[in-house]
C-alpha cells in the first residue's frame, strides 16, 4: 500500500537519517514525516519564509515492528509521555497524531502534574487533526523512496 508522505525542512533531504536532538520528540528520536502536505509545508517554513517540501513514496514492510495510533487515546498519551521523558521503544515505525504547540503545553502540564488526565482530554479534544509517521531504524528508512524536493513559501 504505497502512499506519498512529506517531510518539511530547509534543505532537500534525499537520504533521510535518524538524528538525535537536544530534546525528545513525540515518538522519540527518528525521522519524521506526515501524510498531510499542508502540515509539512508549515514545518518547512517555520523558521524562514521559504523551505523545502520533501516528497517520499512510503512502502511499509510487514516484517517491521510498526505501531499505529489511529487517534489520540490513553495509550497514545502514555506513549508520548514516556518518549518525551527520554524512554526509548522497540518500534521501527510509529504513526499517529502529533502533539502540536498547544497540545504540547497540555502534555507538559500533565507531566508536571498541574492538570489531571481528565483535564488533558477535555482540552485536547477540540484541536484540529494532525498526523506524523516516524522512522526509528535503518530498516524503517528503507521503506522510503525520495521523489522530489519542492521549494515552498510561507503563506
Amino acid at each position: 500500500m504505497e502512499k506519498l508522505i512529506y517531510h518539511g525542512s530547509d534543505v532537500v533531504v534525499e537520504f533521510p537519517e535518524i538524528r538525535t536532538h537536544r530534546y525528545n520528540k513525540d515518538f522519540y528520536y527518528g525521522f519524521y514525516c506526515t501524510e498531510m502536505k499542508e502540515q509539512a509545508i508549515r514545518w518547512a517554513t517555520r523558521h524562514n519564509e521559504t523551505g523545502i517540501l520533501n516528497v517520499y513514496k512510503y512502502n511499509p514492510i510487514e516484517s517491521l515492528n510498526i505501531k499505529v495510533f489511529p487517534e489520540m487515546t490513553e495509550e497514545w498519551l502514555d506513549f508520548i509521555v514516556a518518549c518525551r521523558s527520554g524512554k526509548s521503544h522497540a518500534f521501527d515505525i510509529v504513526e499517529g497524531p502529533m502533539v502540536d504547540d498547544t497540545i504540547f503545553n497540555y502534555v507538559q502540564n500533565y507531566i508536571d502534574g498541574s492538570i489531571s488526565r481528565e483535564a488533558f482530554w477535555a482540552l485536547a479534544k477540540f484541536k484540529h487533526p494532525t498526523h506524523q509517521i516516524s522512522f526509528h531504524t535503518v530498516s524503517a528508512l528503507a521503506t522510503l523512496e525520495f521523489v522530489e524536493g519542492i521549494e515552498v513559501k510561507n503563506e
